[in-house]
């Protein structure tokens, strides 16, 4: 049974949740890029303009997380990811602007450790971290989870990275987001022919979810910026069933509901492609919007892909979700300065 838009916002108001995004986010047409690869029509959803500390998708999910913690009397996150994660980066933010504390665990895993992008500004938030070589997955969630039964043991009130909790309620901010999205779309009178995002967790499946809730059409279609050691389409239906237990919806989705695709990872992740390069060059210079290495760059070569294979026609019209990171881009200064002189763009020195 599909559900209205509003019955998804009034659904959300029974969780905790704190104020932190600048919502709704803005929905622009690219015509210039459009215009370049001579295929649909395309939206951007700009989650880059969420407003916490160079924004991004985890500000709406940090939204329910710091609501949730806050309902539990918590004093401090134990968190973890990438040295160069959105992630952590929106977390720190988070903790400084309600007065926990944040000590990360941070894999060095395809990434040195300089204290530069997203790392910096943790630096900048007042987190305490801890950089480690766990790869990101289960071996960095086991650091994650003992480091906060250490502060536990010190007496504080902790409230860690934790999958079962914590993705389901980062879902439900996604599901709203595609609520907040959809809306945008009836007022514009486009029906969008696919939506494209970077994910392989809570954001693909809150979206799943609000797509599923609303009776929607288009297509989502999930880019994966990594493969997980388990079933990726499960997870996700599992992730965004349990949203929608919280939001207290009765639609409930089977893997074969999620569309992922693993094809633009390419050599592993936090590791840009040439493809993922040339899409944030594109987008850079034909629109001014700055997509980053690990996500959205990988996210938007899918689509440019898509649209030079033919998948779209010129009438139709796609929304890429861009998931922010921006700040990743200083921790790639090297390789984004030596594609763009590689191509004779540029004078270095």
């Amino acid at each position: 049974m599909t559900v209205s838009i509003n019955t998804i916002f009034a659904n959300a108001k029974r969780l905790p949740r704190v104020t932190l995004a600048q919502l709704p986010t803005p929905l622009e047409e690219l015509p210039r890029f459009a215009k370049l690869l001579g295929g649909p029509r395309i939206f951007i959803k700009r989650d880059d303009c969420t407003g916490l500390a160079f924004g991004g998708n985890k500000t709406r999910h940090n939204e329910f997380l710091l609501g949730d913690a806050l309902d539990q009397n918590s004093d401090m996150f134990v968190w973890g990811a990438g040295v160069q994660s959105n992630n952590c980066r929106q977390t720190a933010a988070s903790c400084a602007k309600f007065g926990l504390d944040c000590h990360l665990i941070l894999s060095r895993a395809n990434h040195n450790d300089q204290i530069q992008g997203n790392l910096l500004v943790d630096y900048l938030m007042g987190a305490t971290f801890d950089i480690v070589d766990a790869p990101v997955g289960p071996e960095l969630d086991a650091l994650i989870a003992e480091e906060a039964e250490k502060f536990r043991a010190q007496g504080r009130r902790v409230y860690s990275w934790g999958r079962d909790r914590v993705k389901s309620r980062a879902a439900a901010s996604y599901c709203l987001c595609l609520a907040e999205l959809a809306s945008q779309l009836d007022q514009l009178q486009i029906d969008p022919k696919a939506i494209y995002v970077c994910s392989a967790g809570s954001t693909g499946a809150g979206l799943a979810l609000g797509k599923a809730a609303l009776g929607r059409t288009f297509e989502l279609r999930n880019i994966l910026p990594l493969h997980w050691p388990w079933n990726e389409q499960e997870d996700l239906c599992r992730i965004a069933n349990e949203a929608a237990e919280l939001l207290e919806l009765s639609t409930r989705l089977d893997a074969s509901d999620i569309d992922i695709s693993g094809d633009y990872i390419g050599p592993g992740y936090g590791v840009p492609t040439p493809e993922c390069m040339e899409a944030i060059q594109l987008v850079a210079r034909h629109e001014g919007i700055l997509l980053d290495p690990v996500y959205s760059g990988k996210a938007m070569a899918a689509l440019i892909d898509h649209i030079r294979a033919g998948q779209f026609t010129s009438e139709q019209s796609v929304v890429f979700i861009h998931t922010g990171g921006t700040p990743a881009l200083f921790a790639y200064r090297d390789q984004l300065v030596d594609m763009i002189a590689a191509k004779g763009q540029v004078t270095t020195t």
